[in-house]
């Protein structure tokens, strides 16, 4: 039955719990490294294909694949990159749904992280096991079964013709959903490359998203003078020192200029703490902030206005005073026209389905992004099942005719790009 290799992978690692915070990676990791190291050894490849691993924070490893080219090289790689973490399971689940059981009901395919990035995980998986049966297929017709020049035999006589003509990478990642430390880690290593093409299997909606706004965040202290409610005015309030603040940072952020793709930069204020009892003036508020700008905005310019607006919050309650930390830094990333890996998609999508992929934005910021906005290689993407808008929910679930698509897709693109 169609769909069955699919439902059955996605399942599996979505009964594996990596949430983050929580039982974090370590355990998915070593699932992944397993089913990895069971396929490529079936595929009579274990003397060709590569495997590096790093401690990215203790005990959450990241890891990659790689079927290198037939120089033997690694470099320039086709990239699948999927985080192995997920958000944690948090409350509203339906009785009837286990968040960790990957259950199949009426198509969909239920549990954390079988949206974001399960699904897309599984689906890179198999369309990595999709060319490695392709390589292991070559290498027989060429009648080569020696050990591999890129495995330590540096024999130059040695006809490789039979390994691809670009190197594929099975990339996992961790802490994609909180400080993207995994990513971070991975870029330092070196191990993705300027000339390497990297899609991420994020949930898309069936579009390949390529721009993504900027993500900026900022904490907030916002300090004032403590007194009796009944006499409010032998105190400072900071709680409306930050209302204040908030309405004149909101007004200051919906004043920037929009892009033409990306469209408008955004605020959100995700978390006020403030006070101790309701019949005390509050002498402290505290606000977490997260910001998505779009060019011309720079974090830099986002530190002015948060500045000005603390200002402004000062005068508008004498006594308070506020000061900012920037917690994260990531930097808007506009697509490139003429990326080859976007058409190489658009044309593995309309082969293997019959319609090219629609082109979108990404309104979240992924380790693609990351990658992008670090090594100014633009030629990257997102493609993956499911919709973004269920992700993080309860009651989480992928459409298994997505699994299915994707896997196709990412096959073809396999084949097209590296045979």
């Amino acid at each position: 039955m169609e769909g069955q290799q699919e439902t059955r992978l996605c399942a599996k690692l979505v009964q594996c719990e990596s949430t983050d915070p929580g039982a974090f990676e370590g355990a998915m990791e070593r699932l992944v490294k397993a089913w990895l190291k069971e396929h490529v050894s079936h595929a009579g490849l274990d003397d060709v294909v590569v495997f590096q691993e790093l401690q990215a924070l203790p005990g959450r490893p990241c890891l990659s694949a790689t079927i290198p080219d037939r120089n033997g090289s690694c470099q320039g790689a086709l990239v699948f990159c999927c985080h192995l973490d997920t958000v944690v399971a948090g409350d509203g689940w339906s009785a009837s749904i286990d968040p960790f059981g990957g259950q199949v009901k009426d198509g969909l395919l239920y549990g954390r992280g079988s949206c974001d990035m399960k699904g897309g995980l599984a689906c890179a998986l198999l369309a990595f096991d999709d060319l490695l049966q392709e390589v292991s297929r070559a290498r027989w017709e060429a009648g080569c079964h020696q050990t591999c020049a890129c495995s330590g035999d540096e024999d130059p006589q040695k006809d490789l013709g039979w390994l691809p003509r670009r190197a594929l990478t099975m990339l996992l990642t961790v802490d994609e959903e909180d400080f993207m430390r995994g990513i971070e880690a991975v870029l330092d290593a070196g191990w993705l490359d300027r000339n390497c093409w990297v899609v991420d299997t994020e949930p898309t909606d069936g579009c390949a998203r390529i721009s993504h706004k900027g993500r900026t965040w900022f904490e907030v202290d916002i300090q004032g003078v403590t007194a009796h409610a009944s006499t409010p005015w032998k105190g400072a309030d900071a709680v409306a020192a930050a209302a204040e603040f908030v309405c004149h940072l909101r007004a200051a952020i919906a004043a920037l200029p929009s892009h033409p793709e990306l469209g408008a930069s955004t605020v959100t204020f995700g978390q006020i703490q403030g006070g101790y009892r309701p019949y005390v003036v509050p002498d402290h508020a505290h606000l977490w902030i997260d910001m998505r700008l779009v060019p011309p905005a720079t974090t830099e310019l986002a530190q002015k206005l948060v500045a000005k607006a603390l200002d402004e919050a000062s005068q508008a309650v004498p006594g308070t005073q506020g000061s900012f930390t920037v917690t994260g830094d990531r930097a808007p990333v506009e697509r490139d026209p003429d990326s080859r890996l976007l058409a190489s998609l658009e044309a593995a999508s309309k082969e293997a389905t019959g319609a090219a992929a629609p082109i979108d934005i990404f309104t979240g910021y992924t380790d693609t992004a990351v990658m992008a906005a670090a090594t100014g290689n633009l030629e990257f993407l997102s493609y993956g099942p499911g919709s973004l808008e269920v992700a993080h929910k309860p009651n989480e679930h992928v459409p298994v005719a997505d699994l299915v698509r994707v896997r196709r897709v990412l096959s073809q693109l396999a084949a097209d790009c590296c045979l």
